[in-house]
């Protein structure tokens, strides 16, 4: 029975291979796209959500985080940062906490798909006390009048400006200035629309105003003897 066995095995074997490949091939062939999982990883935007109001963030997270999922061969085209998303929510929140680990339900996929994988696992960040404050904002004159004007006055719209950031980045006697005024290039009464620009890059204008008015007054030199009594000599 054995020795039968064996020749049924051996005898033809070259055939018999070339046919057990061929059907191994069809096999791969048929099989649908939705029963064949693959795996892919791709880099995602990390997203922050959720900073509580009386804090601010002072140091971010990675912007990205390498993601690694299985998913069947046909959903593979559509798993990209597109379609792939990272929430990092802070609603709940300490400014003791400085560490926040990263999970598969932080993570948006297409539905079919599966997180195998997420690098790093958790991020470092750290959140601070945050503060408003009422601030001058002074305008930034460059360079002088044209030969023959005078600058008369100034007016600032609005004089003050409220800001906001983290505690720490305040120092007393700062100021708003504003993008530049070039004076060179003004000979009459003239007002512009600048931007404010607070002290620290981590502090940021708390209001919807978006724009200050600065309202530059200039007058001829021959203005100022107009209208002047004229000074009589006297003689003793």
């Amino acid at each position: 029975m054995l020795t039968l066995f064996r020749n049924l095995l051996i005898k033809n074997w070259e055939l018999k291979l070339i046919s057990f490949l061929i059907a191994f091939i069809l096999w791969l062939t048929l099989i649908p796209e939705e029963r064949t999982f693959l795996e892919k990883t791709i880099s995602v935007p990390l997203e922050v959500h959720n900073v509580p109001s009386q804090l601010e963030l002072v140091e971010k997270p990675p912007e990205t985080v390498d993601v690694k999922i299985r998913a069947p061969q046909s959903l593979m085209p559509q798993i990209n940062p597109t379609t792939v998303h990272v929430v990092l929510d802070l609603q709940m929140a300490d400014v003791r906490q400085t560490e926040y680990p990263l999970t598969p339900n932080m993570i948006s996929i297409p539905p079919g798909a599966e997180v195998k994988d997420i690098h790093p696992s958790q991020v470092s960040l750290r959140l601070e006390e945050a503060r408003e404050e009422i601030m001058e904002v002074r305008p930034n004159l460059i360079g002088n009048l044209p030969e023959g004007y005078l600058l008369e006055k100034v007016e600032v719209l609005p004089p003050q400006i409220l800001i906001r950031g983290p505690k720490s980045r305040f120092k007393e006697g700062e100021v708003v200035m504003t993008t530049p005024v070039v004076l060179s290039n003004l000979s009459q009464t003239t007002e512009v629309v600048v931007s404010p620009i607070p002290p620290n890059p981590d502090l940021r204008v708390a209001t919807p105003l978006s724009a200050i008015k600065i309202k530059v007054y200039i007058k001829k030199k021959e203005e100022e003897k107009e209208g002047k009594p004229a000074v009589k000599k006297t003689t003793k």
